[in-house]
């Protein structure tokens, strides 16, 4: 039982890294995309976020989106274990994946 749900502990994983989650600011000026796993896979700076007299807009800009951005992955990996929380449990015991959220 227990490599079976190290198997499939190992693929969540797996399919959180393949999934692709962006967040911007700044109406789009800055995108970020991480994966499920919550790791930075692409910024995206436009031009127009560049201001050499107010390098704290494209600071503040790039915070937001990158914590945008893991939020959505946190909230992406907590359903995904959800449910892997409730396939694993036996039938009947359905209730008892309350208990982990």
């Amino acid at each position: 039982m227990f490599g079976d749900m190290q198997e499939k502990q190992e693929a969540l994983r797996k399919a959180l890294g393949e999934m692709r989650l962006e967040a911007e600011a700044g109406d789009g000026l800055i995108k970020v995309t991480v994966n499920g796993n919550r790791e930075i896979v692409n910024i995206s700076v436009q031009p127009d976020a560049m201001t050499p007299d107010d390098p704290e807009q494209l600071e503040d800009l790039l915070l937001v989106a990158v914590n945008r951005a893991m939020a959505m992955a946190a909230e992406t990996e907590a359903a995904e274990s959800q449910k892997l929380i409730q396939d694993m449990l036996p039938p009947g015991m359905g209730g008892l994946s309350d208990m982990f959220s």
